[in-house]
């Protein structure tokens, strides 16, 4: 192996894997849900669990406990009987939030050519076993 090709390697290893850590914890199914739910002001565990279709109430509760652990949410207990407790986004999470809803909007103006993208690779790669 060269030293450049090390080099690189190492470059990489330093600069991505702190991005892909925080990407694989932010970007996940449930917690993008989470966090446009919680955008709206504080808000209740019942309130996310109706909110985010197909979430178990076991999955939601590890996701949560996960995004406060990250400082992305601040949960607060009222004291109430019941107890009252509600999930608010953090200030760092507000910036996420706004980059999510940046990535939302690109998705919904490219759904269509990424849609007609695919069908052409598909039939491309039709053709090609085809031929084969």
């Amino acid at each position: 192996m060269s030293r450049s090709h090390i080099r690189v390697t190492e470059a990489l290893r330093e600069e991505a894997c702190p991005v892909t850590e925080v990407l694989d914890r932010v970007a996940g199914k449930w917690s993008i849900g989470i966090l446009i739910a919680a955008a709206h002001g504080p808000v209740r565990f019942t309130e996310l669990e109706r909110a985010i279709n197909g979430i178990s109430r076991r999955m939601l509760t590890l996701n949560l406990r996960r995004l406060e652990r990250d400082g992305l949410l601040v949960r607060t207990v009222h004291p109430t009987v019941p107890p009252k407790v509600e999930y608010s986004l953090t200030p760092m999470a507000r910036e996420l939030h706004t980059s999510l809803t940046g990535l939302v909007g690109w998705a919904e103006r490219h759904r269509s050519a990424i849609t007609e993208a695919r069908a052409a690779y598909d039939t491309a790669a039709e053709k090609r076993l085809d031929a084969d």
